[in-house]
């Protein structure tokens, strides 16, 4: 990044160790140039520059959680009426346990299906 105060080519680190007055400067430099002059002075990335882009890019996706994990083959949101004085016992229950009150339901489900619980995370 160049700009009138610094003539020289500034890093991000070059910047980062500026005083707080001198990147307001800076700041107040490139917000009264007029867009026109910005795009004139930016250029495409080249191929180098594209490729780690797209790296950060991806390395990014992987980082970022996509919501709840996934137990057993998923989750599907349902609509379900409870009177209200059983879901309040319900969710006394649940406390003492320390259960959210979906697993609470789940394990209700396989007990009066007669199954055995399964494992949290099977496929």
């Amino acid at each position: 990044m160049k700009n009138k105060t610094h003539k020289k080519e500034m890093t991000g680190h070059d910047f980062d160790a500026l005083s707080d007055a001198e990147k307001e400067k800076i700041f107040a430099e490139l917000d009264a140039e007029p867009v026109e002059q910005q795009l004139a002075r930016s250029k495409p990335l080249n191929a180098r520059e594209r490729a780690f882009y797209e790296r950060f890019r991806k390395a990014q996706r992987a980082k970022r959680k996509a919501g709840r994990p996934r137990i057993g083959k998923g989750a599907k949101v349902i609509a379900v009426s409870v009177e209200r004085g059983l879901l309040k016992r319900a969710d006394a229950y649940a406390r003492r346990h320390g259960l959210k009150r979906t697993e609470l339901i789940a394990q209700a489900l396989r007990t009066v299906m007669g199954e055995k619980g399964e494992p949290r995370n099977a496929a």
